[in-house]
């Protein structure tokens, strides 16, 4: 019987890039799962297949082989329409960089978002509204991007993503371009939502964030997973010697 706790499960994936003797394994043989309202970590050094695992599970990249289930459906198969819906109603996407549109304002980055998805225009303003008082945006949603700091570009990205209600969201070091001021302020948010159930799959650099909020962590290294587990166990007492190292360089 199959576990309809698990909304997404990576089944043997491998991502190649290049060819004949420049071929690179990004990912090699990758397997986890994920259940609902689950706040996984994956960290790693730089190279390590961190992003574009989380690249692969979002769409922006296709495997080379292996299977990738979001409740069921392996999305490596999707095309088209269902493609596009699946991207636009399943999971949200915080980058590093916010990728909001500069052109437009707070409001309009996040109400956006709800029109393509086919919100009703009489239901949209209700929609940008509530997520913008619950992420203390309110007084910023006229503002244009540009005029924004990295921590409200931030702030406004999330609120996109759950003004669409996703399954679940992946944050690609939501924290790395932001000035150290601002860090805690978007890390607070991540946990209320970790805290609310969210779904949450996290690459970071961010150790104490990870250690005292994710309920599992993935430490991947060229490509494959070198070790997993619960924050306490992994933290405490890592296994492997790549893992221990990576711990010492980054955890204060």
């Amino acid at each position: 019987m199959a576990n309809t706790n698990k909304i997404l499960s990576v089944e043997k994936v491998t991502k190649t890039f290049g060819k004949g003797n420049s071929l690179t394994k990004a990912v090699d043989n990758l397997s986890f799962s994920v259940k609902k309202g689950e706040f996984l970590a994956i960290m790693g050094a730089s190279g390590s297949g961190k992003s574009t695992t989380l690249n692969l599970i979002s769409t922006i990249d296709r495997p080379t082989s292996g299977q990738i289930l979001v409740d069921g459906t392996d999305i490596t198969k999707l095309k088209g329409e269902k493609l596009n819906r699946f991207r636009r109603e399943s999971l949200g996407f915080i980058f590093q960089d916010f990728n909001l549109l500069d052109n437009l304002t707070a409001y309009e980055n996040i109400a956006l978002a709800l029109s393509i998805q086919n919100v009703k225009a009489s239901e949209i303003d209700e929609k940008v509204k509530a997520v913008a008082k619950n992420l203390d945006i309110e007084a910023i949603l006229q503002k244009f991007s540009y005029q924004l700091s990295g921590g409200q570009k931030q702030r406004v990205a999330i609120a996109r993503a759950l003004s669409m209600n996703p399954d679940a969201i992946l944050f690609d070091e939501p924290t790395s371009a932001l000035d150290p001021e601002m860090v805690g302020e978007v890390l607070k948010i991540m946990q209320d939502l970790a805290q609310e159930g969210l779904t949450m799959i996290v690459v970071t650099h961010e150790m104490e964030f990870a250690r005292d909020v994710s309920h599992r962590v993935i430490f991947m290294d060229k490509g494959v997973i070198a070790e997993e587990g619960k924050p306490e166990e992994l933290f405490t007492n890592p296994k492997e010697e790549r893992t221990k190292e990576f711990l010492q360089r980054y955890l204060r």
